[in-house]
């Protein structure tokens, strides 16, 4: 065998035995991490479907839906709908024919507190908690009215201020 042969067979035999401390090195840094939660919101409302109406009062409920981001302030807002002549005190149903028939909406089972569009004064507060909240709207027809026999419809635009 040759005598370089041997040397290097013997040199990385005894590397392969006794192997050299591996040197390390370390340093540290950082990265920034961060995030931004903007408030976000989400109404809708459903049908108030107040039946036939025979000159006695007539009340009805229906309901508005809000989810907003945890922790949102909010206010809800109705406004006079769509009704010729209509405002958030006396809302106007309209038939094809183009009579009215008088309603109004409210905040409370009593229906004494009218449901109108000026934030701080008629409309509905709350602070979302994350999750789906159904606010309660009460309708009521007044006794005594006297329209055509017709289809009346009205439609009232929700406004979710936050």
């Amino acid at each position: 065998m040759n005598f370089r042969k041997l040397s290097l067979a013997l040199a990385f035999a005894t590397a392969i035995n006794h192997p050299m401390p591996a040197m390390a090195a370390s340093g540290s840094g950082s990265i920034s991490v961060g995030s931004n939660v903007l408030s976000v919101c989400l109404v809708f409302g459903s049908t108030i479907a107040f039946g036939s109406y025979n000159m006695a009062q007539l009340d009805q409920t229906g309901s508005i839906s809000v989810i907003c981001t945890f922790g949102t302030s909010y206010n809800v807002g109705l406004d006079a709908g769509s009704g010729s002549g209509a405002t958030t005190s006396v809302r106007k149903l309209t038939g094809l024919s183009g009579d009215t028939l008088s309603y109004a909406l409210y905040r409370n089972s009593g229906r004494s507190s009218i449901w109108g569009s000026n934030v701080g004064t008629d409309t509905v507060a709350g602070t979302a908690n994350g999750l789906l909240q159904t606010l309660t709207v009460y309708g009521r027809i007044p006794a005594g009215q006297a329209p055509k026999a017709d289809i009346y419809s009205d439609t009232v635009t929700v406004t979710l201020t936050y």
